[in-house]
């Protein structure tokens, strides 16, 4: 059993190291927050207090590493808000942070968005080509942490995230004049995010990129109105465009590496 140290207990993470538990694993995690770390630990969560910030980390780093051999990062780089801050420093500082902790492998959870959204059907074998800030900055922080000696590093890409109440087409509902309607989804369920991040520890995966998206593709305008007449909600509606670009996400590492079959359909 692995001493494993979970960095972001969110939406993904909590259930990753609930399951992890359930498993025999020491878990710890981190929160940026002291209300949502008191919050957690009434639950009985080994969280510690950390912000990772652009010059520094802050907090309980220290003690959140301490002892652990396994690093998964789940923190979310939240450059869709316009914060003005940027990740791949605030990740540079944290790399620096683990370089000298007794961690032995890392799991860097990282995302679809690294590709372009014009580069067409691409693979792992394929180089990612971003053109806007927030996939040169995802890039950056894969290759930092892929380079490091200190530690073997396996990237998973995971592609749009839905699962439990989660569902992209909520965000989507009711709007018109959106475009793109014939490019291909990438999402993938919470459940196959934990099953491959279990299957990369199990299968001692490391030193590996992986795409982790759901191998069924179909195009947004098709898959976005059944989900929403599922939910009871207006469909979108996309305009009909015949110069329109698009990504298609899939793998030619995740079956062969970890033997892994998708439990969720789209």
């Amino acid at each position: 059993m692995s001493r494993i140290a979970i960095a972001g207990l969110g939406w993904l993470g909590l259930p990753l190291a609930a399951q992890l538990q359930e498993l025999g694993h020491t878990v710890k995690g981190s929160v940026t927050s002291k209300t949502k770390q008191a919050e957690l630990k009434t639950y009985g969560v080994d969280v510690y207090q950390v912000e990772i910030a652009e010059d520094e980390v802050r907090g309980e780093i220290n003690s959140f590493l301490a002892d652990s051999e396994i690093l998964i990062i789940l923190i979310p780089p939240g450059l869709r808000r316009n914060t003005g801050h940027n990740h791949a420093l605030r990740m540079a500082q944290l790399l620096d942070t683990v370089e000298k902790s007794s961690i032995q492998k890392v799991i860097l959870i990282s995302s679809t968005g690294v590709y372009d959204d014009s580069q067409g059907k691409v693979t792992e074998a394929d180089l990612p080509t971003p053109q806007d800030n927030k996939g040169k900055q995802l890039l950056e922080v894969e290759q930092i942490f892929f380079k490091s000696t200190a530690f073997e590093t396996t990237v998973i890409r995971f592609g749009g995230l839905f699962g439990s109440t989660r569902n992209p087409v909520k965000y989507l509902a009711g709007r018109t004049g959106l475009s793109n309607g014939d490019a291909p989804v990438n999402l993938i369920h919470r459940q196959d995010c934990i099953g491959i991040i279990l299957g990369v520890i199990y299968k001692n995966a490391f030193g590996h990129i992986i795409n982790a998206v759901h191998p069924d593709h179909p195009s947004k305008a098709v898959y976005y109105k059944k989900q929403a007449e599922a939910l009871d909600l207006d469909p979108p509606v996309y305009d009909t465009d015949a110069d329109q670009t698009f990504k298609q996400i899939d793998s030619i590492t995740l079956k062969p590496l970890l033997g892994y079959t998708f439990q969720k359909s789209l």
